[in-house]
C-alpha cells in the first residue's frame, strides 16, 4: 500500500481509527487478528545437523564404507584409524567453518522497544511489539521509530534514515500528500520502524507492522536469499566427484581383470580395494585446505578485512566485479566545502560562522561536534580559513524549513543589528536586491556547482535597525554575498583501489541511494569507467531481469537506488556469469550483501544486520581495503593449487602402486596403516609449507580466473599423472629388489615419503625454477622438512612405531639408493617446467605478432 499517496482522512477511514486512537478493546482484537508487531524468525539448523552435514563429503562417505567394510572382515585396528580420521576432519570442518544466522536478530534489535500512543484520547506507553495499524504515536528526539508511521504533523523534524537509505545526513520530514511513484528515501511524509528520530517531534499512524514494514520486507528478502555457494566448494565438490569416478572406474577394471586372469580370492580383492580407497583418498586435504585458509583469514584480518566464512577468503581472489556503496566506503562520509564563489570572503566566513545551531561558544573544538552534515562543513571551512572569527550574539532565529528552504539569524552589531541568512539560492537571489544580469550570473555559478554533483548553497545579510524582529516579512531587498558548493569527497585511497581493482581486472560498479548527479560526480572523480549515463531505480523498475543484466554490464553508476534494485543489480550480475562483491552499511543492504558471492560489510559505521549479512567485515570502512584483500585472495588460490597438484600425484602414485602389484599377481606392497601413514605424514609436514607462500609479482596483474575454471587444469593433469608414475615405478621396482615383506615395505614407504618431500619443492612454481629466492624466504618450508626427519627416523628406528607400523630399519647404502631416485624426479620436474614454459612464451610471443 502506498500510504504516502493517500490524505489523512482516507488513511483514518481506511484503518478505521479517529485522531484519538483506538479503544482498547479494539486494539486487543486487532492484535489477536494480525499478530505481534515483531519480524517472524527463521527456523534454525540444530547443532547435530550442523555437525552432520560436515561428514556428507563423498569422499568421506567412501571411506566410512572403507571402515565400515574393515569392521566386517575383522580388522578392527586399521578399520578404527580410518574411523579417527574421518572423525577429526569432520570435527575441524565444524568448528572452522560454523556461521550462526545472526541476521534475525539484527534486525529484531532496530525495533524500538517503547512506544507513546493514544488510547481513546490518552497517552500511555506500550511495549513496541504490541502496536497495531490504526494506533496513533508520538515522536520525539531520540525515539526509534517503532513502525512504519504516516505523519499526521510534524515540527522540525529530521530523521537518520541511513539503515534504509545508506545516506547518512538526516531527512527532513512533513505531512505533505506526495503523488508521485517515490522510493522509500523520498517518501517525505512516513517515518519507518528502526530509524532515529533526530530533532523534532510528530505524530503518526500507524499503518505498517511486523514483516510488513519496510525493515520487515528487507527481513523477507533477507530470508529468501540463498546463501551462495563459493567458487571454491563447488570446485572442491568438482574434484571430489572427479577422484570419485577415478576410484570406482579403477576398482569395477581390476575385479574383472584380476579375476579373469588369475582367479583371485574375494578375500584379497576385498583388501585390494580397500588399500585402494585409503591410498587414492587425500583424506588429510581437507584438512591442509583449511589451514590455508584459516592462515589467509588471519593474514586478512591483520590488514582490517574480518573473514566470517573461511572459503570466502578464495572468493575474493576469483571476484570480478566489486558494487559498492557510495557513502562512506568511496567517500569520506563527511560534507567539504569544495566550491566558493564571492565578491566578499570575509563577510561570506562571517555568515557561515553564525548563521548556524552547532557551535555555541568560540571555545567550542570543531572536531568535536556532531549533527548536521552541512552545518559542520561550513563551520570547518570557516576554520580553514581564519582563526579571527568570533560568534555574535543570537538575538533570534528562524530555524531551517523544506517549506521556506532558508536559515535567519538576527545578531547585534553596534547601534544596529544583521540578519544572516543561508539556503537555497533560487530563494535568496528572489528576495535579493539584484539586476537580472545578476541573478542570472549568480543562477549560472550555482547551476555549473550543481553539475559537478555538488550541493548548493546561497548566503546573504540585511543590516535592520536594532528594534527589528526577525520575521519571513522581513527577509526582503538582502544583499546576495555568494555561493558555496559542497560534496562528500572521494577518499585518495578509494581512488587508488579501483585502479588497482581494474588492473587486476575487477570492474567496479557504485550503486547508491544518492541523487543522480551526485553519483556521477563521484563516480567520474574515482577512476570508474563507464559513468557518462547512470542508471536510476526508476529505470531499473520498468526493466525485465534480462534488460537489466545487459544495462549492468555497460554501467557504473547506479542512483536512487532500494534494497530491492542493490538485489536485483547483484543477480542480474551473476546471471552474466560474474563472480560479485558487494558492499554496504545499512539494513538496506543486507539481502544484496547474502545474495552476492562475497558481501562485504563496514565494521565502523555498518549496522549489526549487514556485518550479519555479509562474509567479510572492513574493520576500517576502506575501499582499499578491498583490494588487498583481493591480492591475499588471490595468493591463497594459488597456494591452494599448489598444494592440490602437491597432494594428487603422491595419492595416486600409491593407488599405482596397489594396482600395479595386483596386475603382476605379487601381494600387497603397502598396508592400509602404512598408506594412512604416508597421508598422515605428509599432511602433518610437507602440505602446511605451500601455504606459506608469498604472492607472485603478478597476482594484481593478471584478470581474474573464469568462474568455470576447475583448479586442474589439463597441463595439472599431465604433471599429476606423469609425476605419480615417476614416484611409483622405481619407487617398487627398487624395493622387489630386495627380501623380505618388511623391508621392501619399508623402502616402497621411505622412497614415497622422500619423493613427496623433494616434489613438495617442485611445486613452489608451476613453470617457473623451484630453487630460487622464494625458496629462503618460507621458513615454513625448511621447518616442515626438519619434521618430516623426525617422524621418519621414528618409524624407521624406534621399535614401538616399527611394530605397529610395520617397517624396519635401513642401510646407509639403501637410503643412497632411495636419494638418487627422489633427486631423479626433482631433475625431471624441473626439466619438464623449463620445456613448457619456453613453449608458452614462445605460442605467446606467436600470437602478439600474429595480432
Amino acid at each position: 500500500m502506498k500510504w504516502y499517496q493517500l490524505s489523512i482522512t482516507d488513511i483514518m477511514k481506511q484503518l478505521n481509527t479517529t485522531s484519538t486512537g483506538l479503544n482498547l478493546e479494539e486494539r486487543n482484537e486487532r492484535l489477536k487478528t494480525d499478530g505481534f508487531n515483531k519480524i517472524k524468525e527463521k527456523e534454525q539448523l540444530k547443532t547435530w545437523q550442523k555437525l552432520l552435514k560436515h561428514f556428507k563429503d563423498l569422499l568421506m562417505i567412501v571411506l566410512i564404507v572403507a571402515a565400515v567394510l574393515k569392521f566386517i572382515t575383522g580388522e578392527y585396528v586399521e578399520g578404527s584409524i580410518i574411523f579417527l580420521v574421518v572423525i577429526v576432519n569432520g570435527l575441524v570442518g565444524y568448528w572452522q567453518e560454523r556461521k550462526a544466522e545472526e541476521s534475525l536478530d539484527g534486525l529484531k534489535q532496530m525495533m524500538g522497544q517503547e512506544a507513546v500512543i493514544l488510547i481513546a484520547g490518552a497517552k500511555q506507553t506500550v511495549a513496541s511489539e504490541q502496536l497495531v495499524t490504526g494506533d496513533i504515536v508520538s515522536l520525539k528526539a531520540g525515539d526509534i521509530v517503532p513502525a512504519d508511521i504516516r505523519l499526521m504533523d510534524a515540527h522540525s523534524l529530521l530523521i537518520e534514515e541511513s539503515i534504509l537509505t545508506g545516506e547518512s545526513e538526516a531527512a527532513e520530514k512533513n505531512t505533505d500528500l506526495l503523488m508521485k511513484n517515490l522510493p522509500a528515501g523520498d517518501q517525505k511524509n512516513m517515518a519507518f520502524s528502526g530509524t532515529l528520530v533526530q530533532t523534532g517531534s510528530a505524530t503518526g499512524i500507524v499503518v505498517e507492522t511486523g514483516d510488513t514494514t519496510e525493515i520487515g520486507k528487507i527481513n523477507q528478502a533477507l530470508q529468501s536469499v540463498q546463501t551462495q555457494t563459493t567458487p571454491l566448494v563447488k570446485k572442491m565438490h568438482q574434484l571430489n566427484q572427479q577422484i570419485f569416478r577415478g576410484i570406482m572406474g579403477l576398482i569395477v577394471f581390476l575385479l574383472f581383470f584380476t579375476t579373469f586372469r588369475y582367479g583371485m580370492d574375494w578375500h584379497l580383492l576385498f583388501s585390494a580395494m580397500i588399500a585402494l580407497i585409503v591410498a587414492m583418498i587425500p583424506e588429510g586435504l581437507p584438512a591442509v585446505l583449511t589451514m590455508i585458509l584459516s592462515m589467509g583469514v588471519k593474514e586478512m584480518a591483520d590488514e582490517n578485512a574480518i573473514i566470517k566464512s573461511m572459503p570466502s577468503v578464495e572468493t575474493l581472489g576469483s571476484m570480478t566485479v566489486i558494487c559498492s556503496d557510495k557513502t562512506g566506503t568511496l567517500t569520506e562520509n563527511k560534507m567539504k566545502v569544495v566550491n566558493v564563489e564571492t565578491q566578499q570572503p570575509e563577510t561570506l566566513l562571517e555568515i557561515m560562522n553564525n548563521c548556524q545551531e552547532l557551535k555555541l561558544t568560540n571555545n567550542q573544538d570543531i572536531s568535536e561536534l556532531k549533527g548536521n552534515p552541512t552545518e559542520l562543513a561550513l563551520l570547518h571551512y570557516v576554520e580553514e580559513q581564519t582563526e579571527q572569527l568570533v560568534l555574535k550574539k543570537v538575538k533570534n532565529k528562524l530555524p531551517f524549513s523544506s517549506s521556506y528552504k532558508y536559515m535567519a539569524t538576527l545578531h547585534s552589531e553596534e547601534d544596529q543589528s544583521v540578519i544572516f541568512i543561508k539556503g537555497a539560492p533560487e530563494v535568496l537571489l528572489s528576495k535579493a536586491s539584484l539586476t537580472n544580469e545578476e541573478k542570472k550570473r549568480w543562477q549560472e555559478v550555482a547551476s555549473q556547482f550543481a553539475q559537478q554533483g555538488q550541493r548548493v548553497l546561497g548566503f546573504a545579510l540585511k543590516h535592520v535597525s536594532e528594534k527589528q524582529e526577525l520575521t519571513h516579512n522581513a527577509l526582503t531587498e538582502i544583499t546576495f554575498v555568494g555561493l558555496a558548493g559542497m560534496i562528500d569527497p572521494p577518499k585518495d585511497s578509494a581512488i587508488k583501489a579501483v585502479k588497482d581493482c581494474q588492473n587486476a581486472g575487477i570492474s567496479v560498479k557504485m550503486i547508491t541511494g544518492d541523487h543522480k548527479e551526485t553519483a556521477q560526480a563521484i563516480g567520474k572523480k574515482i577512476g570508474l569507467k563507464h559513468t557518462d549515463f547512470v542508471l536510476e531505480g526508476v529505470d531499473i523498475d520498468q526493466m525485465s531481469d534480462k534488460e537489466l543484466g545487459q544495462q549492468a554490464q555497460k554501467v557504473d553508476v547506479f542512483a536512487r537506488t532500494t534494497p530491492e534494485h542493490k538485489l536485483r543489480i547483484v543477480h542480474a550480475l551473476q546471471m552474466n556469469g560474474e563472480v560479485v562483491g558487494m558492499t554496504g552499511d545499512g539494513v538496506n543492504d543486507a539481502p544484496a550483501l547474502k545474495k552476492a558471492d562475497i558481501g562485504i560489510a563496514m565494521g565502523i559505521k555498518g549496522t549489526e544486520v549487514s556485518k550479519q549479512a555479509a562474509d567479510m567485515v572492513l574493520a576500517d570502512d576502506n575501499f582499499h581495503t578491498i583490494a588487498k584483500a583481493v591480492k591475499e585472495g588471490r595468493r591463497i588460490f594459488d597456494n591452494l593449487k599448489k598444494t592440490i597438484n602437491f597432494f594428487l600425484p603422491t595419492a595416486l602414485a600409491q593407488g599405482l602402486v596397489v594396482i600395479f602389484a595386483l596386475l603382476i599377481n605379487r601381494p600387497l606392497p603397502l598396508t592400509p596403516v602404512q598408506i594412512l601413514w604416508v597421508n598422515m605424514v605428509t599432511t602433518i609436514t610437507l602440505s602446511y609449507a605451500l601455504g606459506f607462500e608469498k604472492a607472485s609479482k603478478n597476482s594484481m596483474n593478471r584478470p581474474p580466473r573464469a568462474a568455470d575454471e576447475g583448479i586442474l587444469s589439463g597441463y595439472s593433469l599431465f604433471r599429476v599423472i606423469y609425476v605419480s608414475l615417476l614416484i611409483m615405478l622405481p619407487a617398487y621396482l627398487l624395493a622387489m629388489q630386495f627380501e623380505g615383506q618388511a623391508l621392501q615395505q619399508t623402502i616402497l614407504l621411505q622412497n614415497i615419503v622422500l619423493a613427496q618431500a623433494v616434489y613438495m619443492i617442485n611445486c613452489r612454481e608451476l613453470t617457473e625454477p623451484s630453487i630460487n629466492n622464494g625458496l629462503f624466504q618460507n621458513k615454513s618450508l625448511f621447518v616442515s622438512l626438519a619434521v618430516l626427519v623426525i617422524l621418519q627416523t621414528l618409524v624407521l628406528f624406534a621399535p614401538i612405531m616399527q611394530q605397529w607400523v610395520g617397517t624396519t630399519s635401513l642401510s646407509g647404502a639403501q637410503h643412497l639408493v632411495i636419494f638418487g631416485n627422489v633427486l631423479l624426479l626433482f631433475l625431471i620436474v624441473e626439466l619438464e617446467k623449463a620445456w613448457t614454459k619456453r613453449r608458452a612464451d614462445k605460442r605467446n610471443f606467436v600470437s602478439a605478432d600474429l595480432s
